[in-house]
């Protein structure tokens, strides 16, 4: 009896797994409930199927920055490096998301290596000039660099799909905490660093027009400072100009 149970329940389990074979239908779709982090993350519970997906809201924008004015022979070095995080809403205009606008909370650094010195041109402190670093014997490396807070507005414009190709248009308006120059003197054996706060006339108020174009999460980036860096009209007159490469992860 016990030999006759066991070879029925072994026709019933085969019957049962046939039956539920891989039939690969579908086999070319990408599920909208992948698990994992970041990208595909939907929280602690799966997807609705009627939402529409965003994308797009926690970006680094990882950037050379470069001035644009009247800076004589003053370059920035390559390792001119800067980082903006930007924390945004995807909010959608259009079916399928096609269309959508941005915003949220944006946090810039720079720090610009030059070879140039800014410094108050007259007794007053009232203007800021740029002139070409001078021999002073000794080994001297000089940076800009500051932190700034801004909200991003953003008009997105992508293809229909999961890998689509895509445009960001838009512009920012923001406020520039603090904004240094400091200057590095001698070398390993006798280093001196100062970092000067007291640049005259710094323009507290940003604002910028910027533009990302790319294929599903990296996009190559530019942006441009439409106000000058100092606010008097006898200081060099001076625009950030920034490029470089996005990564969207959420």
């Amino acid at each position: 009896m016990l030999k006759t149970l066991s070879i029925v329940l072994f026709f019933v389990l085969l019957s049962g797994s046939v039956k539920a074979q891989y039939d690969s239908q579908g086999a070319d779709l990408i599920s909208r409930f992948k698990p994992g982090g970041m990208w595909y993350f939907t929280g602690f519970r799966p997807a609705e199927l009627e939402k529409v997906r965003k994308y797009d809201r926690l970006i680094f924008d990882l950037t050379h920055s470069e001035w644009i004015g009247d800076l004589n022979p003053v370059q920035n070095a390559w390792t001119t490096i800067g980082l903006n995080t930007n924390l945004l809403f995807d909010i959608p205009l259009s079916k399928g998301n096609r269309v959508s606008f941005g915003t949220g909370f944006t946090h810039s650094f720079v720090n610009m290596r030059n070879d140039g010195v800014f410094l108050s041109a007259d007794s007053t402190g009232s203007y800021t000039t740029v002139l070409q670093n001078p021999t002073t014997g000794l080994p001297t490396k000089n940076y800009l660099g500051g932190n700034s807070f801004s909200i991003p507005l953003e008009l997105r414009f992508r293809t229909k799909g999961w890998k689509h190709f895509k445009v960001h248009l838009g512009g920012r308006v923001g406020y520039q905490l603090n904004f240094y120059q400091k200057t590095v003197t001698g070398d390993h054996s006798s280093r001196s660093v100062l970092k000067d706060y007291s640049l005259p006339d710094v323009n507290k108020l940003i604002y910028s027009a910027h533009v990302r174009i790319g294929i599903r999460n990296w996009s190559l980036y530019g942006s441009y400072n439409l106000n000058n860096l100092f606010k008097s009209t006898s200081s060099s007159q001076l625009n950030l100009f920034q490029f470089g490469l996005s990564v969207s992860v959420f």
